[in-house]
């Protein structure tokens, strides 16, 4: 991978996974074909998983807002804040790995409103919306996914096997999701405007022509794969089990 991509640096040994790993900070990705884990918390943020189960290989970007809104000789630290540049960089770095386009699946996640200002401003809703039409457009489909409501959530996905856990988190539980919430929701509305001017018409990479104009189907959500017609996703916790449900706590985790 380009080193002057924002590759995820932060490795370590996962002792819940038994594993080597690497947490995601906002604005990077990473793509690995060994058998590891990925992780990251989001809020409003968005994380998109995407794997090629025939070449062995898989990754995850975390990005912030759904607009590309990148200038011209802007760092790529920087442009990764936005939903476009965030999936064509994952998907070109898949491609040049030996990954193939058309044997993309992807398990997306994140988009909460996770602070009360922050409904007002629908970003968790616009990163969701812009995450689901972006791999409908390219023909990716998704497998499962855990999108918008109220709480953050920690994502673990493994690439070398697509699978992903998720466990609900109480704002309390990580302080830096909410200063990044904060952050978002203090940007006044004249900013957002002025971005979403100077917004680039997003490149749509490697679709066919007229694509654009292609019906956005609701994508399916599958477990672990097509599970037989009928039967219930598998459900199991990441980390400690989350206390009854109460206000402001985690509910269950869902393993995709």
């Amino acid at each position: 991978m380009s080193s002057s991509l924002p590759i995820a640096s932060n490795h370590y040994f996962d002792n819940h996974f038994k594993r080597a790993g690497v947490k995601l900070l906002p604005n990077e990705f990473y793509m690995t074909n060994e058998d590891m884990v990925l992780v990251t918390v989001l809020g409003s943020c968005v994380a998109a998983c995407i794997q090629d189960r025939t070449a062995g290989i898989g990754g995850m970007n975390h990005f912030m807002l759904p607009d590309d809104g990148v200038d011209a000789g802007q760092a790529a630290s920087d442009a990764m804040r936005y939903g476009a540049y965030a999936m064509e960089v994952l998907i070109n770095e898949m491609i040049k790995a030996g990954g193939r386009r058309e044997r993309f699946e992807a398990k997306v996640f994140g988009g909460a409103a996770v602070l009360a200002g922050m409904t007002t401003m629908n970003i968790g809703d616009r990163n969701s919306v812009f995450v689901r039409r972006y791999l409908a457009l390219e023909k990716i489909p998704i497998l499962a996914e855990d999108l918008q409501g109220t709480h953050p959530r920690k994502v673990a996905y493994m690439p070398r096997t697509g699978q992903v856990m998720v466990k609900k988190l109480r704002l309390q539980q990580e302080a830096g999701v909410a200063a990044r919430e904060q952050a978002l929701a203090q940007q006044t509305a004249e900013a957002r405007a002025e971005r979403l001017a100077r917004a680039r018409e997003r490149v749509e990479l490697f679709a066919s022509a007229g694509s654009s104009t292609a019906p956005l189907a609701r994508p399916r959500v599958e477990l672990f794969g097509r599970p037989a017609a009928g039967a219930k996703p598998r459900i199991e916790l990441f980390g400690t089990a989350p206390k009854p449900d109460q206000s402001n706590n985690a509910r269950t985790a869902e393993e995709a």
